[in-house]
């Protein structure tokens, strides 16, 4: 039975698609039949693979309509990579899903046999807590919560934890958090000094002992359609997310 890992966060440029993409090419990498699902209406997922931005059939198909995600997964170009593509019409989703009936759990009933398929599935999602975001996490069996190192990022983190001990009383029971992920890091600058240190105070384990850094390879492997693990493999970005990919993999 493989594992659904949702990307989450309400704050935006924190990091989840880079961490999504990347995470996705490290364990396809390892010999891994993996699956991204992009949830975003940005489509930024799809685009960092070179897929084109609404293809059909997408992620919006199997939250709106009758697709399932194995039916929307196609090969991503790296060995055992399959993505399910975005459509810029999620923007619209948050205001069909509510007249849905359960529509809170359309993605779960829909990923069908893709946890026996895939041994992980990585969910993007959008920066919002709206009904995409709350279809996700209740279809994902651990949420990875990236965390820009600024006081900004800090202060929406309670409130998102509190977010997903909702829905794990409401919707998800076997929700749980992956770990937060510090990304962005820059160790020269005593903010992020301050950040790293106030986050492993108030959330000791909870926090990966891995850390993303900036990095300029990092930024630009989008616009060669391909994960920084593939574009600039030795940079320091790419050895951050392998380094992830097993911390993870380590934690079970």
């Amino acid at each position: 039975m493989g594992t659904v890992y949702a990307v989450a966060n309400q704050k935006g440029g924190v990091g989840k698609t880079t961490t999504a993409v990347n995470l996705a090419s490290c364990a396809a990498a390892a010999g891994n039949q993996t699956l991204l699902v992009d949830l975003d209406p940005q489509c930024n997922a799809t685009t960092a693979l070179g897929a084109a931005a609404d293809s059909h059939p997408s992620s919006y198909d199997c939250l709106t309509g009758d697709t399932s995600v194995a039916e929307a997964a196609r090969p991503a170009g790296p060995d055992n990579l399959w993505l399910v593509p975005a459509s810029r019409d999620l923007a619209g989703a948050a205001v069909e899903l509510p007249r849905i009936d359960g529509s809170e759990t359309r993605l779960r009933d829909r990923l069908g046999p893709v946890r026996e398929r895939f041994e992980a599935s990585l969910l993007d999602c959008p920066p919002s807590l709206g009904p995409v975001s709350v279809n996700a996490l209740t279809a994902a069996d651990r949420v990875i919560v990236p965390v820009q190192a600024e006081y900004l990022a800090l202060e929406g983190l309670v409130q998102f934890l509190e977010t997903l001990g909702l829905i794990r009383r409401e919707l998800n029971p076997r929700l749980e958090v992956a770990g937060l992920l510090i990304t962005m890091y820059d160790e020269r600058t005593r903010l992020a000094q301050d950040v790293e240190a106030e986050l492993r105070r108030h959330f000791g384990e909870m926090v990966f002992e891995t850390v993303i850094p900036r990095s300029v390879r990092v930024a630009e492997s989008p616009s060669y359609g391909l994960p920084v693990t593939e574009h600039a493999p030795s940079s320091r970005g790419a050895v951050a997310y392998r380094a992830l990919a097993t911390e993870l993999a380590a934690r079970g």
